[in-house]
């Protein structure tokens, strides 16, 4: 049961005083939120999926009448839009699109399952900002729930389950006979206005949650689970999208909890679609990977990020920005604050050296910037290291700015020392003190604003 805004707010100070001594100013005041920015919308009607022959015994197949359903809200247009209801049971589906103006509501105790026939998987085109599949040349599947140019969808219910039975794509993984790149849980793409709330999201095969091209999402209480050995299953990646609001969320998955992109090298270059106006807050996960990640695949640029109030436990990495020389693209005005983790690999990771490539056309000489990163009120109990800053030669990373980031490694003992190359920026109140890079004159003038 979800705690009342109230009591939200005495949790996060207390916290905040244990962890750090004291709190910022939006913790103690106001409890801060998008909510809203994507209203939740009365709709004109209620169809059932049972309306369409939807039968959910968890043997039926129900991917005709999904399908049905949503070409009649398609079709018939009614004013308000419609909500589709998935009553208690188990639905299990192939692929199937959602339109606008349209609410997919899981009633408590409703699992939409992925059917496991990868054979009749529909293919799709490759994204154009990446050239070709992730994984794999050519095209990719479908997601299981997909959409494309729509506008004012939401996708929520009383904490139903979408279950991508991701096992069998795992498996195919693992041996090496995947043909395309899996398909995602949910993606929505070319699409504005788009709330996905209060659902749960279970054994995805590839990545849960991929708005890509999109402006307006909100993802809020939502839990993502996947087992921590399997392969690529993050949680929450918006690609090439801006204002997009990700809160109150529990991950738990076998790749980074939530990933910032926008396009893989020369074709994320030239398709020239940013990631902007991003706010992560109060998101509670763990990961074998990293647990708040930008890139690697950034070459259309990201800015304007802001992450607050998250808690890590049980990660490889607790804060990680990642892009490689012919990425191009920039990553810029990112924030990071008010973060707590614990029994984490390493903290903090700014890597120049990350990611491959899509083939062999990119162009090396495309080096990213990575400019005006902060890092504030950041603590963490048995960390093994504390952190790595490393540039690229050419293209250092510039304004890179910690304060009051104490990394501290198991039983109260010291950490591992920082590695930094290639990097300018300011340094106050970090513990264990981070290199001698972050101490400059020059960087201490171009974080004071920051710090």
């Amino acid at each position: 049961m979800a705690k009342p805004p109230q009591m939200q707010a005495f949790m996060a100070v207390l916290l905040c005083f244990l962890m750090l001594g004291s709190c910022p100013l939006d913790v103690m005041g106001e409890w801060r939120t998008c909510q809203g920015t994507v209203g939740m919308k009365g709709r004109g009607e209620a169809i059932s999926l049972e309306d369409f022959g939807g039968v959910g015994d968890g043997r039926t197949v129900n991917t005709a009448a999904f399908r049905e359903a949503v070409y009649r809200i398609q079709r018939l247009r009614r004013r308000g839009g419609t909500l589709l209801y998935v009553p208690a049971g188990v639905w299990l589906t192939g692929p199937f699109n959602v339109t606008s103006h349209m609410t997919l509501y899981l009633a408590r105790g409703a699992v939409i399952r992925a059917v496991q026939d990868t054979w009749n998987w529909p293919l799709i085109a490759p994204l154009p900002s990446y050239g070709r599949g992730r994984e794999l040349p050519g095209g990719r599947y479908m997601s299981l729930i997909h959409g494309n140019g729509v506008h004012d969808v939401i996708i929520t219910g009383e904490n139903g389950t979408i279950d991508g039975q991701g096992f069998v794509w795992w498996n195919m993984w693992r041996q090496r006979t995947l043909p395309f790149t899996r398909p995602n849980l949910i993606e929505i793409t070319h699409s504005r206005d788009v709330l996905i709330t209060n659902v749960m999201l279970l054994n995805s095969p590839f990545w849960n949650i991929h708005p890509v091209y999109c402006s307006n999402v909100e993802v809020r209480h939502v839990t993502i689970v996947a087992p921590h050995d399997s392969p690529n299953t993050d949680g929450i990646d918006p690609d090439s999208s801006s204002n997009v609001c990700i809160e109150d969320c529990y991950i738990s998955t076998g790749d980074d909890l939530v990933a910032i992109k926008s396009g893989w090298d020369e074709y994320g270059i030239a398709y020239a679609r940013s990631s902007s106006d991003i706010t992560i807050r109060r998101v509670t996960g763990s990961s074998p990977f990293s647990g708040i990640a930008i890139g690697s695949e950034m070459s259309g640029g990201v800015r304007n990020v802001l992450v607050e109030h998250v808690n890590l436990y049980n990660t490889g990495i607790g804060i990680h920005i990642k892009t490689n020389a012919g990425r191009g693209g920039s990553i810029k005005n990112v924030t990071v604050s008010d973060m707590y983790m614990e029994n984490v690999r390493k903290g903090v990771r700014i890597a120049g050296d990350a990611g491959d490539h899509p083939d062999e056309y990119y162009n090396p000489k495309a080096l990213p910037i990575v400019d005006g990163v902060t890092i504030k009120n950041v603590w963490g109990y048995n960390v093994g290291q504390p952190g790595s800053i490393q540039g690229i030669k050419g293209a250092p990373f510039t304004r890179v700015c910690l304060s009051n980031v104490r990394l501290r490694g198991g039983g109260g003992g010291g950490s591992t020392p920082w590695k930094c190359t290639d990097v300018s920026g300011a340094a106050q109140g970090v513990m264990p003190w981070p290199c001698a890079q972050l101490s400059s004159s020059y960087g201490m003038g171009s974080c004071s604003s920051h710090m």
